[in-house]
Order: structure tokens, then sequence, then C-alpha cells
């Protein structure tokens, strides 16, 4: 089974995010990126797939600015054997959308003859989480989404566990296939030194989109960016009369 695993340069988690004073984004000059962490999770799943000899072949894909090589050099130290980068402009990489993601990652695949692709269930800074049920649709492939533990199902199927409201749901897929890692489905190794090193070896191939003849031209249009409500602080009460008795003050409990 070759994996394509999908990895995203985002905004650290760690990094305190600040609206732009036109509001018409985030700041994105001089701030901490990384690879997006669900994504980390999908680059695990098929390393540790390729390791039980479940898969022959993981390669990474970005699509993104010049920039995104950096996250591709970290999923080869990680485990990757090759890396795609879909090449855009910074400029063009701001108004990418999941359609645009999908229809790339359809071509490649297409082009490439993959047997699986793995994506996180959402990136941190758009939170779409369409990316990956938008290319189960365009390949016409099963899709097994929120996945928290990925098993050999035999005869050609994966059987997959899957995070719902109600607690778990196990289904069977018959690859090809389209994977989104959960949080739950492993902890991410880190990249250590010498597979730093042996990273700057392994094969990364430049692709401008132009070539894939794609359309990445924006479908919506961010209106304003803004930040959250400020939280208010909360208060204590002496017994649950009390309680009651603030509820109704405040409109939440009818008297």
């Amino acid at each position: 089974m070759k994996i394509l695993v999908g990895v995203k340069r985002v905004v650290d988690y760690a990094v305190k995010i600040r609206i732009m004073p036109d509001r018409s984004g985030v700041f994105t000059e001089g701030v901490q990126h990384s690879m997006n962490p669900f994504d980390e999770i999908a680059l695990e799943e098929a390393v540790k797939l390729k390791e039980k000899k479940l898969a022959t072949e993981v390669v990474a894909f970005s699509l993104g600015g010049p920039k995104s090589a950096e996250v591709l050099r970290t999923a080869l130290a990680k485990g990757a054997d090759k890396a795609i980068h879909v090449q855009v402009s910074d400029a063009e990489a701001g108004k990418l959308e999941s359609f645009h993601v999908a229809k790339t990652l359809q071509k490649i695949v297409e082009q490439e003859k993959f047997d699986a692709v793995f994506l996180g269930k959402q990136a941190i800074d758009d939170d779409s989480s369409q990316t990956a049920p938008i290319l189960a649709g365009l390949l016409d492939w099963p899709q097994a989404l929120y996945a928290s533990k990925v098993e050999d199902g035999g005869s050609g199927h994966m059987k997959v566990t899957r995070e719902i409201d109600g607690g778990l749901d196990t289904v069977k897929v018959k690859v090809p296939f389209v994977l989104s890692a959960d949080l739950r489905l492993n902890e991410p190794r880190y990249a250590t030194l010498p597979n730093i090193m042996k990273a700057k070896k392994k094969p990364l191939k430049n692709i401008p989109i132009t070539e894939l003849g794609i359309d990445i031209s924006p479908q919506t249009q961010t209106i304003e960016v803004t930040e959250p409500p400020v939280r208010q602080a909360g208060g204590f009460v002496e017994d649950v009369s009390a309680l009651v008795a603030k509820l109704k003050e405040k409109g939440f409990v009818k008297a």
C-alpha cells in the first residue's frame, strides 16, 4: 500500500494569534510556524503502518509557498520516504481553500497511483475539516474520518475505529481509501538529529501549481476577522438558594 500524507504549514499552536489592524486576517510574518498537529498524527500512523509491513511507501505532500518545504523536510525526518511540494506564491497560499487542496491531491494521486491518502482531521488555522471528505468524493473512494485506531482488515480492507458523539464507530473500508486522523490516534515521534540529517538527502519533488492546470481562484471572501469576546469573570455563591436567585436575576431561569 502506497500512502500519500498531506502536511500543512501553520502558525505554531503555542503562538498567541494577533489580529491585523484592518481585521483582514492574522499576523503571519515573523511568527513561528510548524507542521499542523493533526497532520503529524496522520504521518505517524502512515509510518507505523510501513513499520508493520502494511504499507510499502510513505510520501509527504504539501501545497503552499516556498517555506512549506520546511515542514516537508520535517516529515522526511519523521519517517516519510519522499516528499512532493506543489508550489504557489505566499500571496496565493494565504487564499487557498479546502477544495483547492483536494483538487491538487486528486491530481497527485492519479499521477502517482497512491493506494491511500492520510490527512489530519482539520488544520488548526482554518478548522475547515473539509479536505478529506471532498477528496474522497472527487476520487470516489471510501472514507474513514476522525480515526482513533487503524488496523489491518484483511482481504484488501482496513478496519478503522472512529470517534463520534455517541462513542466509537468501527468501519471496514476497502483500499484505496481516504483517512483523516483524530487526536487520540497516536503520539507522533520526535525527529532525531541523525534522521534530520538523513532527510536532507531524501528526494523532494517541486511541482508548480501551473503544471497541474488547477484553478486556485478564491471561492469565498473573508469579510472580517475578530478576536473572540472577552470572557467575564465568574463568581461564588453560598448555597443552592443563592445560586437559583442569581440565575433568576440574570434571566437564565424563569421566576
